[in-house]
């Protein structure tokens, strides 16, 4: 069926990267100090999401003039995104997390590599060596939410780094900043205008839990910290894999999915019913547990009204299916993924306020055997720069076995990159799986 499954690579351990400049950048223009109101979507996602594009060689933007286009761009964008030059805060009277709007600046880093770009592997590959090409603040207290690192290549090619705070976007909304990024780089307007105002999103008075919620765990207290199951760091050994599905191995799981499911299988459906079952069977095997999937919906168009396009802060909630794991070995495909279907159909305009609303009376969190998040068909490869679009973009390796990525391909080629991070002998089972379900 032309699927694979790309075994470790020989990886480089160090890219060699020297930091050349650290600097504070501020908005080029004063902005109004406030406060900003986080979502209870908002402050269930607080840590960083690391993400690297790399750029090929361009003769007309070197890495040092495109460093300089990009800082100025930063700069002009935080005049529209004033709260990514910010700090999170625990508001003492509300007890709830916000953004202090202080002006007190993102960091800036340029940095450069002993290598070239053709040197460092294969870019779809989750290498952790990756995490040199983006900067952690080590000041305590003092955490920026926005970090912007260029790496040069001694080919004349680059990476751009960025880690920026979940709480400030998630990944449609990443996407647009990166989009008004690239136009201010090119001295043009906004792609579109942003929409801060996260009380869109703000729970009900008095709140309404309407629908019973088992894809939550309630918790009593809220701290700055805490995270739920699927978020958390594994402290096991994790090996990392990318499987990778083709167009006609999705075509074919499609074809699996026709029978008792109302109306055509989307190709997102089919893949996490997959995924599912191979994540499920791939644990020491009890027929009676129970799984839960998790899987990301935006509501951007459920809601009623819906969100307006510019809205940056998170949009995404996730939607969920239950199977024991024997009725996941046995049932047929089709029953699987009409319960993947049901689960995101579940995401109406009700289902999200009682969500939300759930999150203001218990700090609900997602909680679940596995999550998966697509980016997929989020378009950071389609982002227009001056200096062109991107070869690639990936995350930084996470050390989330729960969670699932789903990544474009590298390159022209179809199908789809699926990015696993799972202890050695359940992914072993899990490649396994894999392979044995697509036939």
């Amino acid at each position: 069926m032309g699927t694979s499954c790309q075994e470790s690579p020989s990886l480089l351990q160090d890219l060699k990267v020297t930091i050349d400049e650290t600097s504070t950048i501020f908005p080029s223009t004063e902005t109004e100090k406030k406060s900003l109101f986080l979502s209870n979507i908002d402050k269930v996602v607080n840590f960083d999401v690391d993400t690297v594009h790399f750029f090929a060689a361009n003769k007309d933007f070197p890495p040092q003039k495109v460093a300089q286009k990009l800082k100025k761009a930063l700069e002009d964008a935080l005049v529209f995104y004033d709260f990514l030059a910010g700090r999170l805060n625990l508001n003492p009277e509300t007890e709830r997390l916000e953004i202090d709007c202080s002006a007190k600046g993102a960091v800036f880093v340029v940095g450069s590599s002993e290598y070239k770009l053709s040197e460092i592997g294969d870019l779809a590959y989750p290498n952790p060596a990756f995490a040199q090409l983006f900067h952690k603040s080590k000041e305590p207290g003092d955490l920026p939410l926005c970090v912007a690192q260029l790496t040069s290549f001694k080919c004349g090619g680059f990476a751009m780094g960025f880690a920026t705070s979940h709480t400030a976007f998630d990944g449609l909304s990443f996407k647009t900043f990166l989009d008004n990024l690239a136009a201010l780089a090119a001295n043009k307007p906004l792609a579109v205008i942003p929409c801060h105002d996260r009380h869109l999103l703000a729970a009900r008075s008095p709140p309404r839990v309407t629908f019973p919620h088992p894809e939550l765990i309630e918790l009593d207290n809220l701290a700055t910290g805490i995270e739920s199951s699927v978020f958390d760091a594994s402290k096991e050994e994790l090996d990392f894999r990318v499987f990778k599905l083709t167009s006609d191995n999705i075509l074919s799981l499609k074809e699996k999915a026709k029978g008792s499911i109302n109306g055509s299988a989307t190709g997102f459906n089919v893949i996490t019913a997959h995924i599912w079952r191979c994540k499920a069977l791939s644990a020491p095997y009890d027929p009676a547990r129970s799984s839960t999937i998790l899987f990301a919906v935006d509501v951007r168009s459920k809601l009623n009204p819906p969100l307006p396009k510019g809205y940056t802060g998170n949009a995404v909630l996730t939607a969920f299916a239950v199977a024991k794991c024997e009725e996941l070995e046995k049932s047929e495909f089709s029953r699987l993924v009409e319960m993947v279907k049901e689960g995101a159909e579940r995401m109406s305009d009700e289902y999200a306020r009682s969500i939300i609303d759930c999150g203001e009376l218990h700090n609900g969190f997602p909680n679940g055997e596995v999550l998966v998040s697509s980016w997929w068909r989020l378009g950071f490869e389609e982002v227009e720069y001056p200096w062109g679009k991107p070869k690639y973009c990936c995350p930084v390796v996470h050390r989330r076995k729960d969670i699932i990525l789903l990544f474009p391909p590298f390159g022209a080629g179809d199908g789809i990159n699926i990015i696993v991070a799972l202890p050695p002998k359940e992914m072993d089972k899990f490649g396994s799986l894999f392979h044995m379900f697509l036939n």
